[in-house]
């Protein structure tokens, strides 16, 4: 196991499963860490401890990033369902056709009878209580006992206390999961690759002073246009859009998102901004949707006398790998870093 998450495992809070499904997850000090050997034992942002056993046999996700993690960890087989399902072309070829066999229970959200009568005995939710039940709401941690789920979340997108300027809670999520599914060789050698790609980066980068990290918005096409959302200094994309060595133009923002207005972008003047756009089932419909994002910033009266978009700084990488945690995310670090500095980092470097 890498010493960055042997470090990490021991200090660090852990996948969250608290008992309020509808308050935010605060950081606790867990002393509960993830083990070679069952039972394993993980802690949550609180220090409430869920032990497992045995690895789960019958396993649902939230969500299309959580089902990729499972997917390249080898786990894949024990995923019974998924909520938003991933996009044709979403998924890396090696594990799209599996990705592909994942019975859909919710196009988005799970409904709350759906999940609770899946027949899981673990649930993974990447956000703190929106990803599950729909306009019911989210179902009880008393309704996850009694229908003999354990319910778990991924603590750097679910645990929003504190700033996120690097990817070790991303990583430490990949090791729990390695952990409590029995594919901890897995997880080292997923979590080895992102270091490979990070410390390529910053070798590159070197010292990057302050002066020449340019700001940057990232752009949340699929939020909405009439108000933006900006990613805050407490969401991974802040850590993401650091680590790329560019300054994120919202890091003033003490939260993970938040609507702000138009005037507020204008008056940070941004030198770069990244076309947040999810996936949309086609490269062709994908490729389209980026269109339309950079049209409206081009015309929007608002925004098309801002420095990025008459220089035509667009990033156009999509939003779940750089605002929901994923093995790919140090991949999103990379190919901002190679755009914003492309003297510094070439070819990936």
């Amino acid at each position: 196991m890498p010493n960055r998450i042997r470090r990490g495992l021991a200090a660090a809070t852990a996948l969250l499963a608290t008992a309020c499904a509808s308050s935010t997850p605060t950081a606790g000090d867990p002393d509960v860490v993830a083990s070679t050997t069952f039972p394993v034992k993980i802690a949550d942002c609180a220090g409430r401890r869920t032990t497992f056993d045995a690895p789960p046999t019958r396993i649902v996700t939230s969500n299309a990033a959580a089902l990729e993690m499972l997917l390249e960890l080898g786990a894949g087989d024990r995923v019974i369902g998924t909520g938003f399902p991933p996009g044709a072309g979403y998924l890396p070829a090696a594990i799209a056709e599996r990705g592909a066999k994942v019975p859909v229970l919710g196009k988005t959200v799970i409904a709350k009878e759906q999940l609770l009568g899946s027949g899981a005995d673990l649930y993974i939710d990447t956000f703190s209580s929106t990803t599950a039940g729909g306009p019911g709401g989210p179902p009880g941690e008393q309704e996850f006992a009694a229908a003999g789920i354990k319910h778990l979340h991924l603590l750097s997108t679910a645990c929003t206390a504190t700033t996120k300027t690097d990817l070790a809670e991303v990583e430490q999520d990949i090791e729990r999961l390695g952990a409590v599914t029995g594919t901890l060789p897995a997880a080292d050698r997923l979590v080895a690759a992102m270091d490979g790609t990070l410390d390529r980066v910053a070798v590159a980068l070197g010292a990057l002073p302050d002066d020449r990290r340019p700001s940057y918005f990232f752009f949340d096409y699929d939020a909405g246009t009439q108000q933006p959302t900006a990613v805050c200094r407490r969401q991974i994309a802040n850590a993401i859009i650091t680590l790329a060595g560019a300054r994120n133009a919202f890091a003033d923002c003490d939260a993970d998102f938040r609507p702000v207005g138009w005037e507020e972008v204008v008056a940070r003047n941004p030198d770069w901004i990244q076309l947040g756009v999810r996936n949309r089932g086609s490269a062709d419909d994908t490729r389209a949707a980026f269109d339309e994002a950079e049209r409206f910033l081009r015309d929007n009266p608002a925004t098309r006398d801002l420095t990025a978009v008459r220089q035509g700084r667009f990033v156009r990488i999509g939003s779940e790998v750089t605002t929901v945690a994923g093995v790919r995310n140090a991949d999103t670090v990379q190919q901002i870093a190679r755009t914003v500095h492309p003297e510094l980092v070439k070819d990936g470097r």
